[in-house]
């Protein structure tokens, strides 16, 4: 696995202060990315898709005149309009931007031809949990495998493992088994980026997508998310804060027994109950 598509910072003063990682949306913003504004660019997000004042990352690119033409949801819907788990969302015209939204969680996973016509190049920018079973991760590849296969860029806005980049665990996924929530043979828990996953898949499984990673930059594998200095995350009702993202790694190897997770409003996945 590669070693790290985030740039490396070093901690200024104590221990204890708080490191600025800036985002590879921050950095697109900063002056990274204007290479792609002449391009038109379809866009990939969700709620936690933003700024550090909070800005959606379709908002601040429009803001900023790069020419977003379309967006493409994944689980949740691109604005987190679908919030209750495996909810399939239809696709529609964005009610703030007039953009067509394509859903990538619909009757469709991988963007289609038709989707993607018009476009030069794919924008991914979703923060990902660290763990194989959130489906992020697998929208970002196959959305590679269609760029590819019509000979479009793929651009990856790439955030920090929410979870650290050191530790792996979990057993690698077996090929028989996979699906929706795991594509490729990584552990449970992999310890990378989505730019890191996505250079590394694009070599290992042989994609051959013209990929860009934009790097996020100060960030540490040691680090956790309140390392980061970044905002806090709206992935889903149920991971609001870090130690709910470390538990989803034990519960979602659960799914499918006879036991209740807890999810809900008060206190998501720290609760056990199994049902007789």
């Amino acid at each position: 696995m590669p070693s790290t598509a985030c740039l490396s910072g070093s901690l200024a003063g104590s221990r204890n202060r708080l490191v600025q990682v800036t985002s590879g949306l921050e950095r697109l913003l900063a002056g990274a990315g204007s290479h792609l504004k002449p391009l038109s660019l379809g866009l990939i997000i969700h709620p936690a898709s933003v700024t550090r004042e909070f800005q959606l990352s379709v908002d601040a690119l429009l803001q900023e005149g790069f020419s977003i033409k379309a967006l493409f949801g994944p689980q949740h819907g691109a604005r987190g309009e679908k919030q209750d788990n495996m909810i399939e969302s239809g696709h529609y015209a964005d009610p703030y931007t007039g953009l067509p939204v394509h859903s990538l969680y619909s009757n469709v996973r991988k963007p289609t031809p038709e989707m993607l016509s018009g476009l030069d190049a794919i924008v991914f920018d979703l923060q990902d949990v660290g763990v194989r079973v959130y489906t992020f991760i697998w929208t970002m590849l196959l959305a590679m495998e269609a760029c590819a296969e019509i000979g479009i860029r793929f651009i990856v806005l790439d955030r920090p493992n929410p979870i650290g980049g050191i530790q792996r665990e979990g057993a690698v996924l077996r090929k028989d088994f996979e699906s929706f929530v795991g594509l490729h043979p990584i552990p449970l828990r992999h310890g990378l980026t989505c730019g890191e996953l996505a250079t590394w898949m694009n070599e290992t499984r042989g994609i051959g997508c013209d990929l860009e990673i934009i790097e996020c930059r100060g960030w540490r594998r040691s680090m956790g998310w309140s390392d980061t200095g970044l905002p806090g995350w709206h992935l889903a009702p149920t991971y609001r804060r870090q130690s709910r993202v470390l538990c989803i790694q034990v519960w979602c190897s659960w799914r499918g027994r006879t036991s209740q997770k807890g999810e809900g409003p008060r206190s998501p996945l720290s609760i056990s109950v199994h049902l007789i």
